[in-house]
């Protein structure tokens, strides 16, 4: 859950989506869900030459277990908060 929550903070901001099967997208975070499914706004393809057919894209959905890397602005992440978040978490017990 450490993960769902880190990303919720950052509905609204600008994130680069890389998928598995090398496809590279930049957009909006417009919603995130428990599965880490998201769904992006503003959509824009990185490399439009190779894939042109996503060239007409505005908006999608990614299913979480597609996701390779998910590239966030290091100005959105509080590194401390996240530490401390972690810490908890793991002397809780939780993600086992």
């Amino acid at each position: 859950m450490l993960f769902y929550s880190f990303f919720k903070t950052l509905v609204g901001k600008e994130v680069a989506v890389e998928l598995k099967n090398d496809v590279s997208l930049t957009g909006t975070l417009h919603s995130v869900d428990q599965y880490l499914n998201v769904k992006l706004t503003g959509v824009k393809v990185v490399d439009e030459e190779r894939f042109p057919q996503l060239g007409a894209l505005k908006g999608c959905f990614i299913r979480g277990s597609a996701v390779r890397y998910i590239q966030i602005p290091a100005s959105e992440v509080d590194t401390e908060l996240l530490q401390d978040a972690c810490r908890k978490e793991n002397a809780s017990g939780g993600g086992r």
